[in-house]
């Protein structure tokens, strides 16, 4: 089984690209987006990796779940890995997808051997007043209005707004995000915040045994650039800061975020010699 390989597995849509015997990076994205998110940083990872791109409950091509909190959806992804029979993976998530890998890693330290954070708040008062448009699809009363008269052009929208830099929006990107519903996005949104609340994603790398890479636009709409600062005292965790980035370096910036995500893995000890970089 090779590139662009589409399964299912512990009832979440899994993607693979890149040799099965490679080392396995696991692709985690942010709420209301989905794995095709990651679709322009992964022909540079697939060359040296097997990757694998999930689609979290409720989101893209999987089925919606009875509960979003973060703990849970970990829980969710990692039964998905040992259905695949993966071990000793690097996770990267972006945005809230840095919590899920976070949570993964605290609840499964023997699966996950190195965590890569991108635009990963780092606690609620990092939280920026956000952009209008991502204001108009969250709030009520009119987000419930907007999120049912959704055009291809309002989606594209949704995700340019967070971005400093000009992007194409990928067709597939558009399509999965048709398909979440208004109220499990808020209900991710809450969930993420909680988690978040308890105990700041700072404290919690510092908690756990794995080298981190964290990557943070300059130019972030969502997040306060400045609240990166938090990251550079954890222990074990590398901070690149990625000039006039957005919140979506995948898509702006995927030549050089897919860079940064290769050499930290090989530094990291997850590529053999002859692969790395």
């Amino acid at each position: 089984m090779g590139t662009d390989d589409s399964t299912y597995a512990h009832g979440i849509h899994v993607v693979h690209d890149g040799p099965r015997e490679a080392p396995p990076l696991v692709l985690v994205h942010g709420s209301g987006s989905s794995g095709s998110s990651w679709g322009p940083v992964v022909p540079a990872l697939a060359r040296r990796h097997h990757v694998i791109r999930v689609d979290l409950p409720g989101h893209g091509q999987s089925p919606p779940a009875a509960s979003y909190d973060v703990p849970g959806q970990a829980a969710v992804l990692a039964a998905a890995l040992d259905e695949l029979a993966l071990s000793s993976v690097t996770v990267a998530g972006h945005s809230s997808g840095g919590y899920i890998a976070t949570a993964l890693a605290e609840q499964r330290p023997d699966l996950v051997g190195a965590l890569a954070l991108i635009s990963s708040g780092p606690s609620p008062d990092a939280l920026l007043p956000q952009p209008a448009v991502l204001r108009a699809f969250i709030a009520p009363p009119l987000g419930p209005l907007m999120w049912r008269v959704r055009s291809d052009a309002m989606l594209r929208r949704g995700v340019t707004g967070v971005c400093s830099r000009p992007v194409a929006v990928p067709d597939d990107v558009v399509d999965d995000a048709r398909g979440i519903s208004y109220r499990t996005f808020r209900t991710v949104l809450r969930r993420n915040t909680e988690y978040i609340a308890e105990r700041s994603v700072p404290a919690r790398l510092g908690a756990l045994d794995v080298p981190a890479l964290v990557i943070f636009g300059t130019a972030d709409p969502r997040w306060d650039p400045d609240a990166v600062r938090v990251y550079d005292a954890t222990p074990n965790t590398r901070v690149e800061r990625l000039t006039d980035v957005g919140h979506f370096p995948m898509l702006e910036a995927p030549g050089e975020t897919g860079e940064l995500l290769l050499r930290f893995m090989a530094t990291a000890g997850r590529l053999p010699s002859s692969l790395a970089p």
